[in-house]
């Protein structure tokens, strides 16, 4: 046991020496490589973490302070395990609030992850809410933390969560055993003394040199995939640091965290999303907001990078997933995770299941990749860009017409009651994904097999690489479609003499 102890305190004093060189380094990084200035302010931002033992109300309090929902809630302790960033807004003072993982009750390999993940929190944050429930009053995980928190000589303000209903002093009277001064009684779930906390709390914080929004700007990259392909492993080698938890047990990343970074002068922010499984599988609450928010970070991506797992055959969820990420007109990457330590055979099929799964979109680069050793990461910054230029590519109406033209000629549309269908003009309607609108007669009656293979041709003639393209047709309406025409005095004169002649034949 004294030996476990030990470990676990070289650990964490690792841990928290490697927080203060990585914030180090960064800030050095930022002034170093020029930024703008932007993104210089919002380093120079007050951080405040929310810190506490599990289901006190930490991730409630932060979508109120934000104003968002990126926080999961639920009435069940250790929903949320890695921390996540938001901007917070005080009439003209913004700061940067960090939500944590419980601390203090940690039993099994995932709860340390989680702790470990709040301690470094901790380190960079500048003052600390300290939050406990005024339901369940002083637990010894608290005071745990009370002690813990102490040893940090940061500023830490004690915030008793859950007075709903009941006289603020005699609900904090308890709480000053802990040994803050500063005790502050809230609702988180419905506001009430929150503005006051932020107040006191930024108060003593000197203010922002620069109050810039806090915009995250970049190729916005979403890494999805079933769970324990290794999605949080190679966000981590993204990064170079160990910003995620990682563990053997699936389901482990349960928010979609947006991570922002730079490599190469160009700015990247990556979206770590739950494991996605087959519907019927779901069965907790928790994991079901778990997978709608990997969609919606799949719709607010610019490029998806989709994981699977080389020791494992590709399943019909991936070929899912991949058919959301196209329907939803996103540039997507195919990552083969797990590739290192494979024998020559086990490659050989890997790739043919790969041909026959995806055989219908050639112009999808696919990356065999380890995560764990980094071989082949490198590999995967250049295809994201390549997937992102594409998505944004600007279409010059005459060569999208000429294309068009020359795929006619090549291949004419079908005859559709005698009449053969006429494509004449193409010209762009948008990006991300590339639209290209073709006008033509008859267009509502093009089949299928000739749109595929319009697209085919398009995305090889534009060199188009990881992204989908969508065409629209239009059908060319007749100008003179339901109006009559008025005849002259003449004219009509000559139709009654026709049609004299018409009835006596």
């Amino acid at each position: 046991m004294q030996v476990g102890r030990d470990f676990e305190g070289k650990k964490r004093s690792l841990q928290e020496r490697n927080v203060r060189i990585f914030t180090s380094k960064l800030r050095a990084r930022c002034v170093k490589d020029g930024l703008s200035r932007k993104m210089v302010c919002i380093t120079m931002l007050p951080v405040i973490a929310i810190v506490g033992r599990p289901n006190v109300g930490k991730s409630t309090l932060f979508n109120r302070i934000t104003r968002t929902r990126d926080a999961l809630i639920a009435d069940e302790p250790g929903v949320t395990r890695d921390r996540q960033y938001g901007e917070g807004r005080l009439d003209e003072r913004r700061f940067i609030v960090i939500d944590t993982g419980g601390i203090g009750e940690a039993a099994a390999d995932i709860e340390h992850l989680t702790e470990a993940q709040a301690r470094l929190a901790m380190q960079e944050a500048d003052i600390l809410l300290f939050m406990v429930d005024a339901k369940s009053g002083i637990m010894a995980a608290d005071i745990e933390v009370a002690n813990e928190l102490r040893r940090l000589g940061k500023k830490v303000h004690l915030v008793v969560n859950k007075v709903d209903g009941k006289s603020v002093d005699e609900v904090t009277a308890d709480f000053y055993q802990l040994g803050f001064a500063d005790v502050h009684a809230i609702s988180a779930s419905h506001g009430r003394g929150v503005n006051i906390l932020l107040e006191t709390v930024l108060s003593e914080l000197p203010a922002a040199e620069f109050p810039p929004e806090m915009v995250q700007t970049g190729i916005k990259v979403a890494i999805v995939g079933r769970p324990n392909v290794g999605k949080s492993t190679l966000i981590n080698r993204f990064l170079g640091e160990e910003r995620t938890i990682v563990c053997d047990m699936p389901g482990t990343t349960r928010s979609s965290i947006y991570i922002t970074h730079r490599h190469q002068e160009t700015d990247y922010v990556f979206i770590d999303t739950a494991g996605v499984r087959r519907r019927s599988q779901v069965k907790e609450t928790v994991e079901t907001f778990s997978v709608i928010k990997a969609l919606q970070a799949i719709e607010a991506s610019d490029v998806c990078i989709l994981i699977l797992n080389a020791r494992e055959s590709i399943s019909q969820q991936d070929q899912r997933l991949f058919n959301y990420i196209v329907e939803a007109g996103r540039a997507v990457v195919i990552a083969v995770n797990k590739w290192d330590g494979l024998d020559n055979e086990a490659k050989k099929k890997i790739r043919g299941e790969l041909k026959d799964a995806f055989h219908f979109v050639e112009y999808v680069k696919i990356s065999c990749i380890s995560a764990l050793h980094g071989t082949g990461v490198g590999d995967l910054y250049k295809f994201i860009q390549q997937a992102y230029r594409s998505a944004r590519i600007e279409l010059n109406t005459g060569r999208l017409t000429a294309i068009l033209q020359e795929a006619t000629q090549r291949h004419e549309p079908p005859m559709v009651q005698g009449r053969r269908i006429k494509l004449r003009l193409a010209h762009a309607g948008g990006h991300q994904p590339p639209i290209i609108v073709i006008h033509g007669k008859q267009t509502e009656s093009l089949p299928e097999a000739y749109k595929r293979y319009l697209m085919h041709v398009y995305h090889k003639a534009l060199r188009i690489i990881g992204t989908p393209i969508r065409l629209q047709f239009k059908t060319d309406k007749n100008p003179f479609e339901g109006k009559r025409n008025i005849l002259t005095p003449r004219q009509q004169h000559k139709r009654e003499r026709l049609m004299r002649f018409y009835k006596k034949t």
